[in-house]
């Protein structure tokens, strides 16, 4: 097989965040007393998340501000008031419990495991990350976790990259490739640090960054094992 190291991002690529995201955002609601617009809520919610991380990811703003300001930033558009903290505290609790798996996520990483090393490379909060991982059926088949809070860095930051292959057995860029569902950090990261990349790409979108593979199912990367 080509490839000794898989880099797989975590988020929408082996974990389905967005159905974690959402049970975890209303068992959160539930548990502050607010039953009413709970789905306008979450809406604003997913807007002001998706923003904070991109300046995250650009340098701009750190992860304990995140981590808060968009439960605060939400709150004040809807005239919620909770404090936005204990919000945070109670989301980042629930989290790690609503793990649901992306589809073959399980048999691929299995299959992989027993011919190659897997390693995880996300932009994320440790704690959670790394209890998310565990409370799923792929725990038994990673080699590594590399989190970006404990880098400092996050893709598509090479640094990141730099950081996450020194956990691994092996490695060399000709026999690396990351696997993950984001243009802009995975398959731009990939390419930044010289290493072929794998689009999880299920909508079949396009793009102008042309990565060594487009895959729409994570079955398809059964062709790599030969």
């Amino acid at each position: 097989m080509k490839y000794q190291l898989f880099l797989f991002d975590l988020d929408d690529t082996l974990l389905d965040f967005r159905a974690s995201e959402k049970l975890s955002f209303f068992r959160t609601l539930e548990q502050l007393g607010i039953r009413e617009q709970q789905e306008a809520l979450f809406k604003t919610y997913q807007v002001e998340n998706q923003a904070l991380w991109k300046l995250f990811e650009e340098a701009k703003t750190t992860k304990e501000h995140l981590k808060v300001e968009r439960f605060r930033k939400t709150f004040h558009q809807h005239q919620v008031e909770i404090d936005p903290a204990k919000a945070s505290l109670t989301y980042l609790d629930t989290l790690p419990e609503t793990v649901v798996l992306i589809d073959h996520a399980v048999e691929i990483c299995q299959q992989l495991s027993e011919l190659a090393e897997i390693g995880i490379v996300t932009n994320g909060i440790e704690y959670v990350q790394e209890r998310r991982i565990k409370n799923s059926a792929i725990s038994p088949y990673l080699s590594f976790v590399a989190v970006s809070e404990t880098c400092g860095h996050a893709k598509p930051d090479v640094r990141f990259f730099e950081y996450s292959v020194k956990m691994a057995k092996s490695f060399d860029k000709s026999r690396t490739l990351m696997v993950g569902d984001r243009l802009e950090t995975d398959i731009q990261g990939a390419h930044n640090f010289g290493i072929d990349s794998c689009w999880f790409n299920p909508q079949e979108l396009t793009t102008h960054l042309n990565p060594t593979y487009n895959i729409q199912t994570l079955r398809e990367l059964q062709t790599l094992l030969t």
